[in-house]
């Protein structure tokens, strides 16, 4: 990926190699105002933002739901700015057609049934593979693509990224209600997705070779249909030259998005760093990965959470700390610490998603509430645009 960002004014970076660039994916929800459950309104809606964003914005498996992507960046700032643009465009869109747009990893409210699926051929083949699995996924991601040029190194940074993929579920958590009431899961969204074929922590990689083996033998034995339907939380794209790390759900605002994106950048270049110094990534058993991610899942940010490492209970606080501390360097190199430490600060402040969806909830007990909140602070504005003196 190439980036469009400069060093913005007042951010120092400090020596090595070059920043790494960052390209976002979110996935968002169409709604009814009146009613509040979601809305097929999908395809006037690209159709229409697309005279403003071209190719940035697209489909996702349902109608319910739309897809916007940036472009790759090296600055955050310029990253938040584009981040909020979608938003606004297809908001206004979706308003053009009687909808309007809510960031959530999991629908409030929706109709009874099947969510339509859109149209196309492979939607089409994966509803007939894989059946409810595709009725029950009206879920909404956040992807985070960064730039890596070599294969095997972003498949050797995988490896060292999974013992952290607890904690990044936990902070990125927006999607505890589904069918009106509270799931008792922060992220419900990533238990959604744990039961396709390939998906949740990824498994540990020889090689390049070995991950390539391993997709053509899913492919091949039709688990999947086609590299695409690899659902790992990390993994090298199959059409771009980058790493993508898909542990979060959409984020509720472009703050959460953004701090998701900047964690992401600063762990994936810290594993650069001890991939490139020959360091060898901890094989970490991967039924306690997927533990760790169902409790994160259950609890976000609220609860002890289970630390890989140590393969015990340790606060959710003691494991963030240990994530900022593993990629403090690469955050200073980047010029993003500052900005982190200020996103961090308000997630400290104001909770995950989760807490902010279920605080709506609990003021009256409507799940329309939660509804109205999440139209409210989906297009709210950054607090940390590119700085302007």
């Amino acid at each position: 990926m190439t980036s469009r960002g400069g060093s913005p004014p007042g951010h120092r970076r400090t020596s090595g190699p070059a920043p790494l660039t960052v390209g976002v994916e979110e996935e968002f929800l169409l709604v009814d105002p009146g009613t509040r459950q979601v809305v097929p309104a999908a395809p006037p809606v690209i159709a229409t933002a697309r005279a403003r964003l071209g190719d940035l914005v697209g489909p996702e498996l349902t109608r319910y739901q739309v897809e916007t992507r940036t472009a790759p960046h090296r600055d955050l700032g310029a990253l938040a700015e584009q981040l909020y643009a979608n938003r606004l465009h297809v908001s206004r869109a979706a308003a053009a057609h009687g909808a309007g747009l809510v960031s959530s990893g999991t629908p409030v409210l929706a109709p009874g049934g099947p969510p339509p699926l859109m149209p196309g051929d492979r939607y089409a083949r994966s509803a007939r593979t894989f059946g409810a699995l595709d009725e029950e996924q009206v879920c909404c991601a956040c992807h985070v693509h960064i730039g890596v040029d070599s294969r095997e190194e972003a498949v050797q940074a995988s490896n060292h990224l999974r013992g952290w993929i607890a904690v990044l579920i936990a902070v990125a958590a927006n999607s505890p209600l589904w069918d009106g009431r509270d799931t008792g899961h922060a992220s419900w969204r990533t238990l959604c997705w744990a039961r396709w074929p390939a998906a949740g922590p990824p498994p540990y990689f020889e090689s390049a070779g070995h991950y390539d083996e391993l997709v053509a033998g899913l492919v091949d034995t039709g688990v999947i249909i086609d590299a695409g339907g690899v659902y790992w939380d990390i993994r090298p794209s199959h059409h771009l030259p980058t790493l993508e790390v898909r542990v979060a759900d959409a984020g509720l605002t472009v703050d959460d998005t953004l701090l998701i994106a900047a964690l992401v950048r600063g762990a994936v270049a810290a594993a650069l760093d001890a991939v490139r110094a020959g360091l060898p990534a901890p094989p970490t058993d991967p039924h306690l990965l997927r533990a760790a991610s169902w409790r994160s899942a259950r609890n976000g940010l609220t609860s002890a959470l289970i630390d890989p490492a140590s393969r015990g209970l340790v606060p959710s606080s003691r494991l963030m700390r240990g994530l900022l501390d593993w990629i403090r360097p690469a955050l200073a190199r980047h010029g993003d610490a500052e900005r982190v430490a200020s996103l961090v600060s308000r997630l400290g402040l104001h909770g995950t998603g989760a807490v902010r969806q279920r605080a709506a909830l609990r003021r009256r007990g409507e799940a329309s509430d939660s509804v109205d909140y999440l139209l409210a602070r989906t297009l709210a504005a950054p607090t940390l645009g590119t700085d302007r003196r």
